[in-house]
């Protein structure tokens, strides 16, 4: 799915800063595809975009609101449905991430049906994706490959396709999860593709490209987390990835939502991706680890990075504290 641009960013009654991540998401990643902000009264968060109205909106250029905020069950109430509709009846699409469905509420469908509009529930595909079909495809892919589930994947691509960008580099980085097609307004939620079509999902979304061109792939999930291991292997298999980057949080003592289950070692971890990501390219590699260290201090963040940098002999850097300018880097052999 693509979403048109630009974007006004729907805040509604956001609780706090955190329950509108997804919109700070977007303005931090593409604020170029942003006009502005709509919160209703009661709204705790705040972009830093300025505040429309609709109408306001629409007159800047929007093209499509999109639902930045998640609040608990991901329920649409009636005061959103009003601002929703709305948007609608002044010619704006709607896209929102929700498990909630856009298009399962009477109200948003018929008025949408009535003046032309799309809603986008981008966490549910679009289209009937193939069966996956392993043939070697040109172009370069780097995937973000993960100890656990929500270790800083999608930041991690980010950052690198910013950095490639930066450089003058050709890369795009590709959604795998709605937060990011949302940031980037495409992609394929892959948790929501029946699992026989994930790899090919992938295949799909990167094509064939010129040899200079890299696609950055966000990871999902984790080898050894049970819940999710099959999501990462479809990842992986279909990305076919020419470059992998691993990345982790040091503190936790589980993996996350499965107390029974340690994280696991690196080295191992880093082993078992490489042995599933060959099955599709046997020359891929690693170019360096990711480290979350939001939950350690300065001194004892660059220790532990220095020391594993020693033993897994890779850059090992923090994208938010450092940037990923010495991964980048490491891809000139790929």
């Amino acid at each position: 799915m693509e979403l048109k641009k630009p974007y006004l960013l729907f805040l509604g009654d956001a609780a706090d800063a955190l329950a509108a991540k997804v919109a700070q998401g977007i303005k931090t990643w593409r604020p170029e595809y942003c006009v502005g902000q709509f919160r209703l009264d009661s709204c705790k968060a705040d972009c830093g975009l300025t505040d429309m109205s609709i109408t306001e909106a629409v007159n800047a250029g929007a093209k499509t609101l999109v639902i930045g905020v998640a609040n608990r069950g991901g329920i649409i109430s009636d005061e959103w449905v009003g601002v929703l509709v709305e948007a609608l009846e002044a010619g704006m699409d709607i896209a929102a991430g929700l498990h909630n469905k856009l298009n399962d509420i009477p109200a948003l469908v018929e008025c949408a049906q009535k003046h032309g509009r799309s809603l986008f529930d981008v966490r549910y595909p679009s289209q009937a994706y193939p069966v996956a079909n392993g043939k070697p495809r040109s172009g370069k892919r780097l995937l973000t490959v993960g100890t656990d589930c929500s270790v800083g994947k999608m930041y991690t691509s980010l950052a690198i396709e910013k950095e490639m960008k930066d450089r003058g580099m050709d890369a795009d980085f590709r959604a795998t999860g709605q937060t990011g097609i949302l940031i980037t307004g495409g992609g394929v939620s892959a948790d929501c593709v029946v699992a026989d079509f994930i790899a090919g999902a992938i295949e799909t979304i990167t094509p064939a490209n010129d040899e200079a061109h890299w696609d950055v792939i966000e990871g999902q999930g984790s080898l050894f987390h049970a819940s999710f291991a099959g999501v990462t292997t479809g990842l992986i298999h279909g990305s076919q990835a020419d470059v992998l980057v691993l990345c982790h949080e040091p503190t936790r003592e589980h993996m996350r939502g499965l107390p029974e289950y340690k994280l696991p070692e690196i080295d191992a971890c880093m082993e078992a991706n490489l042995a599933t990501a060959r099955l599709t390219n046997p020359d891929v590699r690693f170019a360096g680890v990711s480290v979350n260290t939001s939950a350690l201090d300065e001194d004892a963040a660059l220790t532990y990075m220095s020391q594993l940098e020693e033993k897994v002999g890779l850059p090992v850097v923090d994208p938010f504290r450092q940037g990923v300018g010495r991964i980048v880097d490491n891809l000139s052999e790929s």
